[in-house]
């Protein structure tokens, strides 16, 4: 819910402190701007130009929701949800403080939705630039406020209130992060490490994992934000039918650029093994 979150958002327009008025139906600024609050509970935080980007399709959405629904990617939800609750007690957040988890690229809110479980005194706010995205993602937890944002236009949060920024799979803007992040607080990344899904690669042509993927976000990260520790490699294996196939490539990028899908799948054993890779890097304030 917006209310629970009100005190960490920002004017895109001027970064000022907004307030929920006419019982959350809009947010205004102090300065004047008012942003209507859709009646799925979400609210669009865009400067003037609006969203420049498009996010992910009503279906890619779908895809997704029904992909994680069935807990394929249970290691990975359980070791960001422990690495977040690790990062608030390495911050000694005193006890009279609410923390705030910023999921960046939150989808529908199955990973945010799970550390709110786990840190059942924090609240989130969940961002995405897909609408779609967003409907499901503002009724993901009542400890929840969804934001539809561009992260490349700054994020709509003020200055030092966040105490998690979690990004999975999604893309990062660290001197947007350095800003909202309080100083002893933790950013976690999650990304594909080299031989993600490799087993589909051949008979779907799905889109590969480069090779210093990992690197290159640390090195974007200079001047801002530094590598707290090793990052932490993860790697399990999935047993899969079609359908779930279909709805881990339908999810991704890959589903824009996979031609006759359908036939490939079709091509496929009832079953396989395929092996999840990722690596799981905490990054903190310069």
């Amino acid at each position: 819910m917006l209310s629970h979150v009100i005190d960490l958002l920002a004017d895109p327009v001027d970064g000022t402190a907004l307030s929920g008025v006419d019982d959350y139906a809009r947010l205004t600024s102090a300065s004047g701007h008012s942003y209507d609050v859709a009646k799925q509970g979400y609210v669009t935080l865009a400067g003037g130009a609006g969203l420049k980007h498009q996010g992910d399709s009503a279906e890619m959405v779908q895809a997704r929701e029904t992909f994680l629904s069935l807990g394929h990617f249970a290691p990975f939800v359980e070791a960001v949800s422990a690495a977040a609750a690790d990062a608030l007690d390495a911050a000694g957040v005193p006890e009279d403080h609410d923390p705030a988890i910023l999921e960046v690229g939150a989808g529908t809110g199955y990973y945010l939705a799970h550390t709110l479980d786990v840190v059942q005194e924090a609240r989130g706010v969940g961002l995405d630039i897909s609408t779609a995205a967003a409907r499901r993602l503002a009724k993901a937890h009542p400890r929840l406020g969804a934001v539809v944002a561009d992260i490349w236009d700054g994020l709509p949060l003020l200055d030092d209130t966040i105490d998690v920024i979690s990004v999975i799979f999604a893309p990062r803007n660290p001197a947007e992060f350095a800003r909202v992040l309080r100083a002893d607080g933790q950013v976690i990344t999650l990304t594909p490490a080299p031989g993600h899904l490799d087993e589909l690669r051949e008979p779907l042509g799905i889109i590969g994992v480069e090779a210093n993927k990992l690197e290159r976000m640390i090195d974007q990260a200079e001047g801002h934000l530094r590598v707290l520790g090793e990052p932490e490699s993860l790697e399990f294996t999935m047993t899969l039918d079609r359908s779930a196939i279909a709805a881990q490539v339908g999810m991704s990028p890959s589903a824009r650029h996979i031609e006759d899908l359908s036939e490939k799948l079709e091509r496929l054993p009832e079953t396989m093994t395929v092996t999840a890779r990722a690596h799981l890097t905490r990054l903190g304030r310069v």
